[in-house]
């Protein structure tokens, strides 16, 4: 039995290694920071064992997993494993990270909100030692 790839975004341009570290990340822009609605939507996939940096946003954002097997976390709690349709809100200011499990692609869509007050500021990467500990 063949299995289709169910995703209905394509995976977009490479992400800066500068913020993902792990393995590879694309992002699709879905919906640019480019009117007065004030928000960025974008669709990104995580090579297996693939994380961003730690960081925050100024204006919060929402995640929602549409495939695979990851993980969210906020600077000092434990991570949450996340699952296809699993949401996450994350108020202004929070530092935390995202990214595929070590098994897994993972893919989400990403709505960053209030974007007038800042989209994201990347902090220092995940280390090995850290995702290795979940």
């Amino acid at each position: 039995m063949e299995i289709l790839n169910t995703n209905i975004f394509p995976k977009g341009e490479k992400a800066s290694a500068d913020y993902f570290s792990g393995g590879a990340a694309w992002v699709h822009i879905l919906k640019p920071n480019a009117d007065e609605l004030n928000c960025q939507i974008a669709h990104v996939t995580f090579e297996p064992g693939c994380r961003n940096n730690w960081h925050s946003h100024g204006g919060g954002q929402i995640l929602i997993v549409t495939s695979g097997t990851g993980f969210y976390q906020e600077k000092g709690k434990p991570a949450q494993i996340l699952r296809p349709e699993d949401t996450v809100n994350i108020l202004p200011g929070i530092i935390h990270w995202h990214g595929a499990g070590p098994e897994s692609e993972f893919t989400h869509i990403a709505i960053n909100l209030n974007t007038q007050n800042g989209i994201v500021e990347w902090l220092k990467p995940v280390t090995d030692d850290e995702y290795n500990h979940l």
